[in-house]
């Protein structure tokens, strides 16, 4: 799916109506329709469920009207607040025409506003993504009224108050929905770690906007899920053996650290590589061919860390990072890698802790490198901490532009840059995966589909990155999220890899 800015979403709208030969007003019902079989399949109210609709002077507050219309017409007895304007919009004011008589309508004042019981439904639909600066005033008193409610709250295409495109000033008012009814697309302000707790649960709901124009408008930013992703991975063929998958080495392991190597080594097995080699220090041998027999297991001469690369022609693809430590003699392991390597490289853990504490090594990436790091290792990769969120995307954009490599920010909705500045951001995933050695499986997957010369970087690593978060939640209906451990993620790799082979593409 495409992100598209405040100015697109507009242009969209009226390039629909235009193609399809419809009104404005029309386009509005289709929202309105929508909105109403989510409350009724979803949240099943009684008839007897008091439904707030609070509505502003613009096209969201036209869609609210349209909304408490269609509920009275389904037997419901909807309320309607309007926000007092100077000025209102065309469609607001034919919908509010349209209202039936006995349904409830008044105006918000500061002096009274109304109360909201616990059983209420409550429906922003003050403001959409048009809003360019915070509220302020009565509306600013209506938001803190409506977030201090208990009752459910539900916002119409976008949270009032939340900015679509820019971030968010500090203490500026904005509603904070349980659930975020966004119409088509999803709004990259949804994706952003700072707006969770406005943006609640969001769901999209189609209303028909034209796919064409869709299709048309350049974006940066893509949100990817289950339709996009079904089918990337090819088909093995039947005469396939080891070698066509490509031979992968995994730099990993340190004292107290061998668990990390394992858990890399696991997944990239479970990830279909066709051989792997792990290099350990000697106090992980025993460790790793006990735990992993079908990795092949080179004995560094130190016991505790790793101080020799070996020799690379015979790999594929090469990862490094999980439990390294940071040794200096692991850190000139790290520089030989970069200076000799001509095969795909994947960095994760102490190996990007190694590039952040010595910047000059981040010139010797090679083009095309896949980095995993979480904000705290990213931030130490660019030098600077990032002023809000949309900024930590700029600096990320940037980075990967300039050293030409592709980086996976990790978190909820993780985002993966490519050298072109494209970001594109998981729809896979649960908070079960925020426990100990989760990267680290990622790292083993990810160097498992770089190693198939088959998939090309950007392929390699969207699908390495949604079937992580896939066989998470696969794990998580098993052991619950606070139950799940890294160990039950490799487990379930192969069955999230096999939802996207294109054996499963359906007629």
């Amino acid at each position: 799916m495409k992100l598209l800015s405040a100015a697109q979403t507009r242009t969209l709208d009226q390039a629909t109506i235009k193609a399809q030969g419809i009104t404005s007003l029309e386009l509005m019902e289709r929202a309105a329709t929508a909105l109403l079989d989510w409350l009724l399949t979803q949240l099943r109210p009684a008839y007897a469920t008091p439904f707030h609709l609070f509505c502003g002077p613009g096209n969201n507050g036209g869609d609210g009207l349209a909304l408490a219309r269609l509920l009275h017409e389904a037997g419901y007895t909807p309320t309607v607040w309007l926000l007092p304007a100077g000025k209102y919009s065309a469609d607001f004011l034919a919908n509010l025409q349209r209202l039936p008589a006995d349904v409830a309508c008044d105006e918000l004042k500061s002096a009274r506003f109304p109360e909201l019981p616990a059983d209420a439904v409550l429906v922003d639909a003050l403001f959409g993504t048009g809003l360019s600066r915070p509220l302020t005033g009565v509306v600013a008193e209506v938001v803190a009224h409506l977030n201090q409610s208990p009752a459910l709250r539900v916002a119409v295409d976008m949270p009032s108050g939340l900015l679509t495109d820019a971030p968010q000033p500090p203490a500026s008012p904005v509603v904070q929905a349980h659930y975020t009814l966004c119409f088509e697309l999803p709004k990259l302000a949804f994706l952003l770690p700072g707006n969770a707790e406005y943006v609640g649960e969001w769901q999209v709901l189609p209303i028909g906007l034209e796919q064409a124009v869709i299709h048309k408008m350049p974006v940066d930013n893509y949100f990817i899920e289950d339709n996009f992703m079904r089918g990337r991975l090819p088909k093995r063929p039947r005469f396939s053996h080891k070698g066509t998958f490509g031979h992968a080495l995994l730099l990993a392991g340190s004292q107290g650290k061998i668990g990390a190597a394992v858990l890399a080594a696991s997944a990239c097995l479970r990830g279909g590589v066709g051989l792997l080699t792990v290099q350990v220090p000697r106090v992980g041998y025993a460790i790793m061919q006990t735990a992993v027999p079908e990795a092949m297991c080179l004995t560094d001469p130190a016991p505790d860390f790793l101080t020799e690369l070996p020799d690379l022609k015979s790999y594929a693809a090469v990862g490094i990072g999980p439990g390294l430590g940071q040794t200096d003699a692991s850190r000139e392991v790290l520089r030989q890698l970069l200076q000799a390597a001509r095969v795909p490289l994947v960095l994760d853990a102490d190996a990007l802790n190694l590039l952040g504490a010595n910047r000059e090594l981040l010139d010797l990436l090679p083009p095309d490198t896949l980095l995993t790091p979480h904000p705290k290792e990213f931030e130490r990769l660019v030098g600077e901490p990032a002023r809000d969120d949309y900024h930590r995307l700029e600096q990320l954009r940037a980075f990967t532009r300039h050293y030409h490599c592709y980086c996976v920010l990790k978190g909820a909705y993780s985002a993966l840059a490519t050298p072109d500045g494209q970001v594109y951001f998981n729809s896979t995933g649960n908070p079960g995966m925020a426990t100990g050695g989760s990267g680290d499986v990622l790292t083993g997957l990810l160097l498992a589909l770089r190693a198939d010369k088959r998939l090309s970087p950007l392929h390699a690593a969207l699908l390495g990155l949604y079937a992580h978060g896939r066989a998470g939640d696969l794990v998580a209906r098993q052991t619950g999220e606070a139950g799940l451990v890294a160990g039950d993620i490799v487990h379930s790799i192969g069955p999230a890899l096999q939802e996207l082979t294109d054996a499963n593409l359906t007629p």
